[in-house]
């Protein structure tokens, strides 16, 4: 890890540690919380029917497991690489560590470009212009604010989580509100058929918890990584199992259905300011997507696996400027390309596989049962072959079931 330059002193800009606990927790929050929930929950419904509350549950188990690995990871490597540093620290293959690096650059950008597809949905309501116009809209604005520095744009990505997390609790209260009366035994599948359903809406529900590993890619930009970090990534997505079982029984027990059943819950202008709501929370996750593939970018130029230039910093925002405009360039493309349901399919595959090596290079890690300081944020040497088999029987329950 490169020492950050002291104000004033010689030297080429570096990031800058500004980050702590409750920022931190409140990003990760609305890097989870935003797109995923608001644009994925009625494709959930679709295949898992009344068990969409109990995928969720199992998509947050992979986060979960997944989420403690990359806390360890960023507790004993905080580099702005992320995924990619620790690929390379657990199997010492610079080619497997670039392999991931593509593979992170394509599930971020598609996150980020079905996300930018998914504010269009809810924009649409309330602007009457053409999509593609919606979407370039969308992501040239959020490239833009995350130009002008990790403080302001976390601080900008936490108020946005605030407001999603805000309109999820008054949608899961007016679900409960309508909702007759129901027995909770109902919810959870009992035959082999309605398990194959319940697993293959958890493929679609990963998608809302994708973004926790994003944390890490912020570690020398937070203070006091190695508590810090690993708090934050924890907090994030115990915090988002709990609202999105929440958010989906609400919306299953109301009988809300649709491709956007969370607005299925409102009428009139109540729909029309939760469709701001939507606008909102799912925008936000472009933002926290270009935030993120920028300091991969940057993180790999510094180290020599990309074009130094996308290293370079700006002396007065101290953001990688040129990484960031290019991260958005990609999104901005991808976006007008790809077609939604592609892009989410693409995104899920792509990220539990990157999930699955890194859980296995972190495995390889603790084997070697090299001596670590106290400091060092630990899990059980059996989460991360538990994780990998996990994020693996959500692959398969979508292309074997």
């Amino acid at each position: 890890m490169v020492d950050q330059a002291a104000p004033g002193s010689p030297g080429p800009p570096a990031l800058r540690r500004v980050l702590t606990l409750w920022p931190l927790i409140f990003y990760g929050l609305g890097i989870i919380v935003g797109a995923g929930i608001y644009v994925a929950i009625g494709a959930v419904m679709g295949r898992a029917g009344d068990s969409a509350p109990v995928s969720f549950l199992l998509a947050g188990v992979a986060a979960a497991l997944t989420g403690l690995c990359y806390a360890e990871f960023g507790s004993r490597f905080p580099e702005a690489s992320g995924g990619v540093s620790y690929v390379r620290h657990g199997f010492g293959s610079d080619g497997l560590a670039n392999v991931t690096a593509i593979a992170i650059t394509v599930a971020v950008a598609v996150a980020a470009a079905s996300i930018a597809r998914g504010t269009a949905q809810y924009l649409s309501v309330l602007v009457p212009l053409p999509e593609p116009f919606l979407i370039a809209g969308v992501i040239v604005l959020f490239t833009g604010v995350a130009l002008s520095g990790v403080q302001s744009s976390v601080g900008i990505a936490a108020t946005m989580g605030c407001i999603e997390i805000v309109g999820l609790i008054v949608a899961t209260a007016m679900g409960l509100i309508s909702a007759p009366d129901f027995h909770m035994p109902d919810l959870f599948p009992v035959t082999i058929e309605s398990w194959k359903l319940t697993l293959s809406g958890a493929f679609i529900a990963f998608f809302a918890f994708i973004g926790f590993e994003t944390l890490a890619n912020l570690a020398e930009e937070v203070k006091d990584p190695r508590r810090t970090l690993p708090l934050g990534i924890l907090g994030a997505v115990g915090a988002s199992v709990l609202l999105y079982f929440a958010v989906a029984l609400s919306v299953v027990v109301s009988g809300a259905s649709g491709e956007q059943p969370l607005l299925a819950l409102f009428s009139g202008m109540g729909a029309t300011m939760f469709a701001v709501v939507g606008t909102i929370a799912v925008a936000n996750g472009v933002l926290v997507q270009i935030v993120m593939l920028a300091r991969l970018f940057y993180g790999l130029a510094r180290s020599g696996h990309l074009p130094v230039r996308l290293a370079q910093v700006h002396p007065w925002t101290q953001t990688p400027v040129p990484a960031t405009v290019v991260a958005g360039g990609i999104v901005l493309v991808t976006a007008l390309a790809v077609p939604f349901e592609k892009l989410l399919m693409l995104t899920n595959a792509v990220t539990l596989g990157i999930f699955i090596l890194v859980a296995l290079a972190l495995w390889r890690v603790k084997r070697r049962r090299e001596p670590v300081s106290d400091a060092i944020f630990t899990v059980p040497i059996m989460v991360p072959p538990c994780a990998a088999l996990v994020c693996l029987l959500l692959i398969l329950s979508e292309w074997l079931g």
